[in-house]
């Protein structure tokens, strides 16, 4: 069973930088391409970027992160990441990862001064 584990979060000023990691177990996520979402207080999940199997690693962002986030896959490691680089209040929110039905348990990521 495909379960998956978020990490990296944590409490970052404006403008500031986190990485956030998401490990897979149960599955080989070669395959397979895996989204990261978010959800702020109050507010729907929303995707935040997604990113295809390494035979070809297309990337997609959603229009408030790019230029700022970046996504990245280690399949040795079973693992995906998301880099994230001027951050703001409006990035505040729990980060989850996910593959068809499966979720981790998300990382809270808040930006504040």
């Amino acid at each position: 069973q495909l379960q998956f584990v978020e990490s990296g979060g944590g409490l970052v000023q404006p403008g500031g930088s986190l990485r956030l990691s998401c490990t897979a177990s149960g599955f080989t996520l070669d395959y397979s391409a895996v989204g990261w979402f978010r959800q702020a207080p109050g507010k729907e999940r929303e995707g935040v970027s997604c990113i295809s199997p390494n035979d070809d690693s297309t990337t997609y962002y959603t229009d408030s992160v790019k230029g700022r986030f970046t996504i990245s896959r280690d399949d040795s490691k079973n693992t995906v990441y998301l880099q994230m680089h001027s951050l703001k209040s409006d990035d505040t929110g729990v980060y989850y990862c996910n593959l068809g039905k499966a979720w981790g348990q998300g990382t809270q990521v808040t930006v504040s001064p």
